[in-house]
């Protein structure tokens, strides 16, 4: 890992003079972001969108970034956001910021040999707290008993799982069809609800209360269904019920939220601090889960998380992406007070730890934030390059 004293001319103001992007593997269709400075001193970010997508979204942008000072974070954040929103048909593409917006803060903490998590609050906790997303056949309750057994004996010391409402091996459901036609909802029937109460049951006394567990959907249901899946689960104490509902925010939100037996959550599509105030305010939720890919990257995140601890609302973080993602959503994660967890693929995306030349220490069900400068990881070339996703060219 490079230090400032292995930089040229950081004495004096410098200035940004190339951002890149590109798409590896099982990046689950996300990209890779790297801000270039005269200096020498380079970023890394991760943003929540393909690599042909962000390159033209970079371009698009490139006379709102380009010869800027990577360390003004928050100017250039609200000027991608802001002015990019004036020029018709353009409107300003989040989740290219968000990747921009992490790398920014990488440049700041390799320029001032700091930790980002030292830039932002300071650290408040040992470590960010991880849960990963798994399942088995719920029906079954050999099945069940043999995957919380696999879980609890996992070097990796998880204390929260998160499991799909029809994940592997849940068939045989009775719900109606309707996966045909896009512009439909899911919608549960009594026999679905009484299946999904038996699984569920199972699923609790396999993992007993020595973990928890969080109940998975898609932003797939209407108002009587995300009810009544609420009613069907709640004897099962999950943790929480993720995306029960479409996306952008309406009063049914709230309606569910006030009526549910179990607590609601959301956050993982939404963009900027405007898209979660109305949830907030309306406390139509009881925790937010931004993705920093997605939500304005780590300087988006701090926004929603000031406006989510006003209201006393917990706050978790969606992540399903490479090292970089995981890096820093955990150095956000440990300088933020009303922050419970971040999800992960570590264990079941290998290319994680293949990727960097620091191995992402995991203790406890935390990851362990070093004290290197900026993200505290090096990206090794050739795994890189020879993990490209199909057509993609490497750092262009």
């Amino acid at each position: 890992m490079n230090t400032i004293n292995e930089y040229s001319g950081i004495g004096k103001k410098i200035k940004i003079t190339d951002i890149k992007a590109m798409q590896i593997k099982g990046s689950a269709g996300q990209s890779l972001v790297k801000v270039e400075t005269d200096a020498g001193v380079y970023g890394i970010g991760e943003a929540g969108a393909s690599g042909p997508t962000i390159r033209a979204q970079i371009q698009q942008m490139k006379w709102l970034w380009h010869g800027e000072d990577p360390l003004n974070i928050e100017k250039l954040y609200y000027r991608m956001i802001s002015i990019a929103n004036r020029v018709s048909p353009y409107r300003a593409h989040i989740p290219t910021i968000s990747g921009i917006d992490i790398a920014l803060w990488d440049i700041a903490g390799k320029v001032l040999n700091r930790p980002i998590c030292d830039l932002l609050t300071g650290r408040v906790r040992d470590g960010s707290p991880i849960y990963i997303n798994s399942g088995c056949n719920f029906s079954d309750k050999v099945s069940c008993r043999d995957w919380a057994s696999q879980l609890k004996e996992s070097p990796y010391g998880w204390h929260t799982v998160k499991v799909g409402a029809f994940g592997a091996g849940l068939t045989g459901r009775r719900r109606l069809k309707l996966k045909e036609s896009p512009v439909t909802w899911e919608r549960l029937i009594a026999g679905d609800l009484h299946t999904l109460q038996g699984w569920f049951e199972n699923c609790r006394e396999a993992l007993e209360y020595d973990m928890d567990f969080i109940v998975h959907c898609h932003d797939e249901f209407d108002l009587p269904s995300a009810l009544g899946l609420a009613q069907a689960v709640a004897s099962s104490d999950p943790l929480w019920i993720e995306d029960p509902l479409p996306v952008e925010y309406s009063e049914s939100w709230k309606t569910l939220a006030d009526k549910s037996p179990v607590r609601i959550l959301t956050g993982e599509k939404l963009e900027l601090t405007k898209e979660f105030l109305p949830f907030i305010a309306n406390q139509a939720v009881h925790a937010v889960q931004p993705d920093l890919a997605f939500a304005g990257g780590i300087t988006g995140a701090k926004k929603i998380s000031d406006l989510a601890m006003l209201y006393h609302i917990p706050m978790t973080a969606h992540n399903v992406g490479t090292a970089v993602l995981n890096m820093a959503t955990a150095h956000f994660g440990i300088s933020t007070r009303n922050f419970l967890m971040m999800e992960t693929r570590i264990s079941q995306y290998d290319l994680i730890d293949k990727m960097v030349e620091e191995p992402i220490q995991v203790v406890n069900g935390q990851i362990i934030v070093p004290d290197r400068p900026g993200l505290g990881i090096t990206l090794i070339p050739d795994v890189l390059r020879a993990n490209l996703e199909e057509g993609e060219p490497y750092w262009e």
